[in-house]
């Protein structure tokens, strides 16, 4: 009697989606398939963790989760950088060697373009956990002058973290007496703060006009000078400022853009609501796909979601894969220890919708709650 061959599955990234999906994968097959998770970096970092660690609410140490306490039945994570991917074949080749795959999810994410903005790497940014880190040893050093949260480029993660850095910043210097002698104004490429939801948006842009908070929507800055500290907007404007906190362009990483997987726009390609690429049993899911709902942690986690069905349907030869519903939940830090809530549809109706929830103490218990589950989720405890 013949024994079937276990199937393999090689997953490209341990973020939101690529966690979620081995951890579902292992839940529902166990030891009967092959699952490789490859990831660059040897710790998962949650997003909304960077905010915290740069303006001293926690420390680094604290917040990275080692991928090394991953203990899950078919899965093993491997720390290597992607090199090459053939889609057509499923064969990943990485700095330590090659990775056939029965089927392949890309879930890679969206790198940090330093070079795309001329200045941008003698700046400071804090989208990167290096970033966040650094800013936290400079923020308690500014005291007086103006401060500049300036986006590069759109699409990019997490949309609302600019406006919650802006007020996060206020508290910050309203709490050591400084607040008067410090301007803050936040440069964003978006017509307003949270585009989906207009309620979400105003409350964001009452915020910044209580506390004398600066916002230039549809603009994005083009380029820095850190000698001079000036920053040029995309309009040929310029600002000068004391403290520049950067968001960087986002792309693809530079395999996935030399497979074939990309579009004109710089990110792959997929059907939005199965994640399918063009080439057969290859995925993609997360920041890296082009899905028209936002690079987002929870976003990416309901993708993963949705391929993991289908995967797992197929493996079994029978069940059928779930859509992805394009609906998610963001925490926003509003300040003064209060979070506000938007629960976002991109796909029920003919537009996105976004319900807003007014910020409160409480729905800061919820996001922590959100992060402790899925450590709980994907690490154990």
């Amino acid at each position: 009697m013949t024994t079937a061959p276990i199937p393999r599955v090689t997953v490209l990234g341990a973020g939101f989606a690529g966690l979620e999906f081995c951890t579902l994968l292992s839940e529902a097959l166990g030891e009967r398939v092959q699952v490789t998770l490859v990831d660059e970096s040897d710790a998962f970092v949650f997003g909304y963790s960077k905010l915290d660690v740069m303006f001293g609410r926690t420390v680094l140490d604290a917040v990275r989760l080692p991928y090394e306490r991953l203990r899950k039945p078919g899965v093993r994570w491997v720390r290597e950088s992607v090199r090459h991917i053939d889609p057509q074949t499923r064969r990943v080749t990485t700095d330590a060697g090659v990775h056939e795959a029965d089927y392949l999810v890309v879930a890679l994410g969206a790198e940090y373009a330093m070079d795309a903005t001329p200045g941008l790497a003698d700046a400071t940014e804090f989208y990167s956990v290096a970033g966040a880190n650094r800013l936290r040893g400079i923020l308690p050093t500014f005291d007086r002058g103006h401060a500049l949260i300036g986006v590069c480029g759109a699409p990019y993660k997490c949309p609302p973290a600019p406006s919650e850095c802006a007020l996060m910043l206020h508290d910050l210097l309203q709490s050591r007496g400084v607040r008067a002698q410090c301007g803050i104004t936040l440069v964003l490429p978006l017509s307003s703060p949270v585009p989906p939801s207009p309620e979400t948006s105003r409350a964001l842009e009452a915020a910044f006009a209580e506390r004398g908070i600066r916002f230039m929507p549809n603009r994005r800055v083009s380029a820095v000078d850190a000698a001079r500290r000036v920053a040029t907007l995309d309009d040929g404007s310029t600002l000068a400022y004391d403290l520049f906190l950067g968001v960087p362009k986002h792309r693809a990483p530079a395999a996935v853009r030399a497979c074939g997987l990309t579009a004109d726009d710089g990110w792959v390609t997929v059907n939005p609501r199965t994640l399918e690429t063009r080439f057969d049993n290859v995925y993609a899911c997360g920041d890296i796909a082009n899905t028209g709902t936002p690079k987002a942690g929870v976003f990416a986690e309901g993708a993963a979601r949705a391929v993991a069905t289908a995967v797992i349907a197929r493996i079994r030869g029978v069940g059928e894969a779930a859509l992805y519903d394009g609906a998610g939940t963001c925490y926003i830090e509003f300040g003064a220890g209060r979070v506000g809530r938007v629960d976002v549809d991109f796909f029920s109706g003919p537009k996105p919708t976004g319900r807003y929830h007014e910020p409160d103490l409480a729905t800061r218990v919820h996001k922590q709650d959100f992060g402790a589950s899925r450590e709980a989720r994907w690490f154990g405890k």
